[in-house]
């Protein structure tokens, strides 16, 4: 008998070891992993001198059990069988149960064992359950009616079904047979495991598992990290946050600098263009006359309010034949010189444009260049014009 527990420890024992992990398991502790249970079924006698369905009762029981391991439990269970034959004269029963059999089993998840846990419950799963235990009957089989105790073992499979979204409770169907093996007469010093003194037993039951501290209601894992891991993941996450704060420092900045420009173009473009007295310069060769578009900032479209002035350019040419018109482009400071040479071109071209399309002057008559940053004039924002001065040739 000792030899068989011995072996059984060790098998136990061996697949705990080969069911570990690199990771660490949670939910170790003494108070984690405990379930109760409650079992109902039938009982049967195995063999001579009953038959098969003679003698069969009902039982029904409660478990408490405590899990050490994915694999490996161990806990106590009482059994007890309920009364149907009634009292013979002084044999019989005359309580409700007629016997009870207290047994402290261990149990071995065959599907943890041979398959490894994977850090939850399995939704079926079998157990091997044995051990050892004390019966008592209530006067059953003596001649006198008196109660007497015995040794047991009991050894069978739960077939485990894990139910609900937690996982918290166990449905399981659990065959087991019972030995009634404390020898009697001349082999009372004896283990005895004979059919004639077993029982089958064919029990349904159900489980609740109590939740562990980890949060669970079962064993979960936990990768392991060594100090220096966690000193260079923490040291990580520190220089990642200080690369953040000092990005939301620009990203303030530019938004304010944003802000900023848009109030300020805002502002110019709702400002009414300014137009510009023209002058008459006159020589001793020739005559001219000036006429001057202004244009908003950034702009090199021509607007309607300044239509009247390219239009008294064409007029004056559409009267004098010998005229000619040569166009100066400007810009105002801001930007760069190369944007405002581009500007300042483009401004001179618009005016040159609107005079062949739309008046229909004839392009040998038309000069048109960019001066690039103007500085005719004190105001920055008055030199962003089209110089149109017309020539009379004698």
């Amino acid at each position: 008998m000792k030899r068989i527990i011995f072996a059984a420890l060790a098998l136990c024992c061996l697949f705990t070891a080969g069911a570990q992990r690199r990771q660490a398991l949670q939910g170790t502790g003494f108070l984690d992993n405990w379930s109760v249970g409650f079992n109902a079924g039938v009982t049967q006698p195995l063999a001579h001198p009953y038959s098969i369905g003679e003698n069969i009762r009902p039982i029904m029981g409660v478990e408490i059990f405590k899990q050490f391991t994915p694999v490996l439990k161990l806990g106590v269970a009482a059994d007890f069988g309920i009364n149907t034959t009634g009292v013979y004269g002084n044999r019989g029963v005359r309580t409700a149960f007629d016997h009870s059999n207290v047994s402290l089993l261990g149990g071995l998840n065959l599907m943890n064992a041979f398959g490894g846990y994977k850090g939850e419950p399995r939704l079926f799963e079998i157990e091997a359950i044995g051990g050892i235990g004390w019966g008592h009957t209530y006067g059953t089989y003596a001649v006198d009616g008196s109660d007497y105790n015995f040794m047991t073992t009991k050894f069978g499979l739960n077939l485990n079904f894990n139910v609900g979204a937690l996982k918290a409770w166990t449905i399981a169907l659990k065959p087991a047979i019972v030995y009634d093996i404390e020898g009697r007469g001349a082999a009372r010093n004896n283990v005895i495991f004979s059919s004639n003194r077993a029982n089958v037993e064919l029990t349904a039951g159900v489980a609740y598992h109590f939740r562990t501290s980890n949060g669970e209601h079962y064993f979960t894992y936990a990768d392991l990290y060594d100090q220096m891991e966690v000193d260079a993941l923490n040291s990580r996450i520190n220089s990642l946050r200080s690369q953040l704060s000092g990005k939301d420092d620009e990203l303030a900045a530019a938004n304010a600098r944003v802000d900023a420009l848009e109030n300020e173009l805002e502002e110019w473009r709702n400002r009414q263009p300014v137009e510009v007295v023209k002058t008459v310069t006159e020589t001793k060769t020739s005559s001219s006359l000036e006429s001057i578009v202004t244009f908003r900032q950034g702009r090199t479209s021509i607007d309607a309010s300044q239509y009247p002035n390219v239009e008294r350019v064409a007029t004056y040419l559409n009267n004098h034949r010998n005229a000619v018109v040569v166009i100066k482009g400007y810009a105002s400071p801001e930007g760069s010189a190369e944007l405002n040479e581009r500007i300042a071109n483009q401004r001179a071209q618009a005016v040159k444009d609107m005079l062949i399309k739309k008046y229909r002057i004839d392009a040998r008559r038309i000069t048109a260049e960019g001066q690039g940053i103007g500085d005719m004039f004190s105001e920055p924002d008055w030199n962003r014009v089209s110089v149109c001065t017309l020539i009379d040739e004698e």
